[in-house]
Formats: structure tokens, sequence, C-alpha cells
């Protein structure tokens, strides 16, 4: 089992940037495909980044690509979300995820454990 733990979420404004961090705790952090999601007010949970064990293949939503980064540092237990030229439409609820699968999946019923969120609010 994993607990997660998201931070580095604010207020922003439009343009700026953000990096989320996800500290997992347990000594298995490098078997878990990590990924991050997002949930608005009144809108269902979408996907964000995703990116494998080794940190070799990422997957972006794309209405991110080119913008958010994401990455791990399987030393440290962490997974990180780099947001550049954030926008309103960014403003959501980020949270981290863990899948025990091996491949990177998109879609949130295949990840087994999950943060409480972290706010990230962009005005214009």
């Amino acid at each position: 089992q994993v607990q997660l733990v998201e931070s580095g979420g604010g207020l922003l404004q439009a343009g700026d940037s953000l990096r989320l961090s996800c500290a997992a705790s347990g000594r298995t952090f490098s078997s878990y495909t990590m990924g991050w999601f997002r949930q608005a007010p009144g809108k269902e949970r979408e996907f964000v980044a995703a990116l494998s064990r080794s940190g070799g293949t990422t997957v972006y939503a794309d209405s991110v690509k080119g913008r958010f980064t994401i990455s791990r540092d399987n030393a440290k237990n962490t997974v990180y979300l780099v947001m550049n030229s954030l926008k309103p439409e960014d403003t959501a609820v980020y949270y981290c995820a863990a899948s025990s699968f091996g491949i990177v999946f998109t879609t949130s019923t295949r990840y087994d454990y999950w943060g409480q969120g972290t706010q990230v609010t962009v005005s214009s």
C-alpha cells in the first residue's frame, strides 16, 4: 500500500508557472505508475498526465501538452508536475495517483491510490 500527499498548490495569475509535488510513503514507489488528475468545480475528474515506473514513458492530456511536464524521482519517492503558461481553465483540485498496473493509463479507474488533492487557482 502507498500513501500520497500532494503539495505546491496556490493562487496564481494567467501565464504563471507552478510545480506540484506528490510524496509517497513506502518502499515500493518505483513499482507504481504515477499520474496526475484534476477536478474543477462542477466537473468530473479528468486526466492530466502520467508516467511509467522508470519515468521513461509519459502521456499528457491534449489540454496541457507542451505546457505541463510530469517527472519522478524514485530515490525521493516523489512525483512532480511542472505547470507553465497557466490558464484560468487550469483551475482545479489536482490529485496525485498511483497505479499498480505496469502500463501507463489515462483512466482514473486504473489507479489504486489517491492523494487528498491540492488546489490550484488561476486568475485572468
